[in-house]
């Protein structure tokens, strides 16, 4: 037995085989139809997927035929297309040029680049020589370390302090930011944000481990000052070199030597020209080169003291007249010399003749009166 509604919804249903083939029927067509639409309409999608990815191929082709001209031009000079390892490694330098904004990449390259730009000045003061109260400072009450025999202790006469350290490392920073440049804006701003983020970590490092700073707010106090000489350092370096060697001196003197009156004139026309030198082969490198390169400061300073010590053709000249002049008048005085011991010169004035036999008249040791 069913419920009335039950038995008004059994009603419905067909009764009887003739009714029951005319509904299959019925819903067999209705499917076959369903299915010719569905069939037609990814037909008319793929037609327009193929017709859009023929037209996106073609730009895509016309787009880069340029650049391809250019990797067989390469290829044709240098045998970029040569396979083996040397084509290995410039796939994978083309790779690190394209992957140049890239986080991890930036890390791993900018660190490398800062402990290059770090050992330069790098000290150590240990805890052993502070237990026994063997740390010098100076005037100003600077810690001083222990140098590690580098050229900016030792030819330059720089001491072995913080200071040093940061303001040397901060001046190979700012040669290679100025490298950095010369990349796309993105990849500029992440390796410079990547080099200075290094930089400020050590120097928290060497305040706390090295110099025993342990409040954390007076480390702070002291990187906030450190990231304004930061700035000013790099506005001043990019002053100097734009307007000239003369101003880019007098800023490696404020910074690096603190306007020291008795400075070296020969160690500051040799940093300057080791700024120069290596402005000019980091700008001769490759941007990958960059991330790869073992070391990016291949010239030395006290390098260009053989450079500054050579005359320059125009006072070559000037030097050899005044070398002769010297001799002339060395020859001169040498002569007379000579000349004076052959004959010497009395004082005395030739007497006349029978002056021996006269004798002197007697002179009065005081007047009398008249």
């Amino acid at each position: 037995m069913a419920c009335p509604s039950c038995r008004s919804s059994l009603g419905l249903l067909p009764r009887g085989p003739a009714a029951t083939s005319t509904l299959r029927q019925g819903l067999f067509a209705e499917s076959t139809t369903t299915a010719r639409a569905a069939l037609s309409f990814s037909q008319s999608s793929n037609t327009t997927a193929a017709s859009s990815t023929r037209r996106s191929t073609s730009l895509l082709s016309q787009q880069s035929r340029r650049i391809h001209t250019t990797r067989q031009c390469r290829a044709a000079e240098g045998g970029e297309g040569s396979g083996g390892l040397a084509g290995g490694f410039r796939k994978l330098l083309a790779s690190v040029a394209g992957n140049q904004s890239s986080s991890y990449i930036a890390y791993g390259a900018t660190q490398r680049i800062y402990k290059d730009c770090a050992k330069q000045a790098d000290y150590t003061i240990t805890p052993e020589d502070r237990k026994a109260g063997r740390v010098k400072e100076t005037a100003d009450g600077e810690e001083i370390g222990v140098g590690n025999g580098s050229i900016w202790h030792e030819k330059f006469g720089l001491l072995p302090t913080f200071s040093t350290w940061a303001h040397v490392t901060m001046l190979h920073l700012w040669l290679v930011v100025v490298r950095l440049r010369c990349l796309d804006k993105d990849a500029h701003a992440t390796w410079q944000a990547q080099l200075v983020d290094h930089f400020f970590h050590q120097a928290e490092e060497k305040m706390d481990r090295t110099h025993d700073m342990s409040s954390r707010v007076m480390r702070q106090r002291y990187l906030q000052d450190l990231f304004v000489q930061w700035r000013g350092v790099v506005l001043a370096y990019d002053e100097g070199l734009v307007k000239g060697d003369a101003v880019l001196a007098a800023a490696v003197w404020r910074n690096l030597f603190k306007a020291s009156e008795d400075v070296d004139v020969r160690a500051l026309a040799a940093i300057v020209s080791w700024m120069r030198s290596s402005l000019k082969y980091l700008d001769s490198m490759e941007d990958a080169g960059l991330a790869l390169h073992p070391t990016l400061f291949k010239n030395k300073p006290d390098a260009e003291l053989q450079v500054v010590d050579k005359l320059v053709p125009a006072l070559e000249g000037q030097q050899t007249s005044k070398g002769a002049a010297a001799a002339d008048v060395e020859g001169i005085s040498a002569a007379g010399q000579a000349e004076a011991k052959a004959s010497p010169v009395t004082s005395q004035k030739a007497e006349p003749k029978g002056a021996a036999s006269q004798k002197p008249k007697a002179v009065p040791k005081f007047k009398t009166a008249a």
